[in-house]
């Protein structure tokens, strides 16, 4: 994508997560020890899922995405955040744009992904002698280009939409990123109109995502209720129980953010907050679905064995 813009910055300063200069050292090993266990933790999840035949099932396919998504996530995020604690961090205006396309797109996709996830758990608990018909290869690939399709129209739109606007005062960003609302802040342009399209298109995926994997557990749920057996309860629950906690660490650390971002709350506020989605969530996701899970549990041992033959 061609970066066109009149302005006259043509790089911003990211101020970073803090400027105390007693935290900048702590902060900087906090945040690369959650780097090196986001990078090996979900590279570590691929590389199991991808040698382990018995973990090819459409589950595992949109695990094995969402591990990528959150892996890409990281390594669009976190450098330029470790960068700020040790010297000053600039960015070009094309590498401010390209960032927050990345951004953009990671997370539009991973909402996509997670709507597809509750989609198969559905499918898997209410239809399961139909599972491996509804969920073929074929479906699941569409599901995952439709999800990725998606998190590109996003990007685009927001890119595009930021692209447009002027950019010739300040070029301070007061975050530890190329975020959507810092930037709009900074422009010289009326910003109106920018975050007009920006709130829909945010409303527009977080609805519907919202709606069907409401739909999905409510189906869930009413099909659990039926179970008479404690087995067959522990197993729906144990098979849902990894995606829930997913969800509800993403899309509440990302609704919690979007409200404090639209209020009056502070800027540090609103960076502490962006952490969660940005650096908390993505290593966390890799443990949830490994330590919560015993297919990937056995799949770690099979390997073992592999490598120590």
């Amino acid at each position: 994508m061609a970066v066109e813009n009149d302005s006259s910055v043509t790089e911003f300063i990211l101020v970073g997560f803090t400027d105390l200069t007693q935290l900048q050292l702590p902060l900087f090993l906090l945040f690369l020890m959650n780097y090196m266990v986001t990078v090996v933790g979900n590279l570590s999840l691929i590389n199991l899922i991808y040698l382990n035949a018995h973990l090819h099932t459409p589950m595992y396919f949109f695990i094995f995405n969402l591990s990528f998504i959150d892996l890409c996530h990281s390594l669009v995020i976190t450098p330029k955040l470790l960068m700020s604690f040790v010297s000053e961090n600039t960015i070009s205006f094309e590498g401010c744009m390209a960032q927050l396309f990345f951004f953009c797109f990671f997370v539009h996709s991973e909402c996509c992904v997670l709507t597809a996830m509750a989609y198969d758990r559905c499918v898997a608990i209410c239809k399961p002698l139909w599972y491996t018909v509804t969920m073929s290869p074929r479906v699941c690939s569409l599901l995952m280009f439709g999800s990725y399709t998606m998190g590109f129209a996003g990007a685009m739109v927001h890119t595009g939409d930021m692209v447009r606007l002027s950019f010739c005062d300040s070029s301070i960003i007061n975050h530890y990123m190329c975020d959507i609302f810092p930037l709009l802040q900074l422009s010289c342009s009326r910003t109106d109109a920018s975050e007009l399209v920006d709130s829909i298109v945010v409303s527009i995926v977080v609805i519907i995502s919202s709606f069907i994997i409401f739909v999905s557990y409510a189906l869930i749920l009413s099909n659990i209720l039926h179970i008479s057996s404690a087995q067959g309860w522990s197993k729906a629950f144990s098979t849902c129980g990894s995606h829930i906690i997913t969800i509800a660490l993403f899309y509440g650390s990302g609704l919690f953010t979007h409200l404090k971002t639209s209020s009056d709350g502070s800027i540090g506020q609103q960076k502490f907050l962006s952490v969660f989605y940005t650096n908390i969530v993505p290593m966390l996701n890799p443990l949830i679905y490994s330590l919560r899970n015993k297919d990937v549990r056995l799949a770690v041992k099979k390997t073992l064995k592999r490598v120590a033959n």
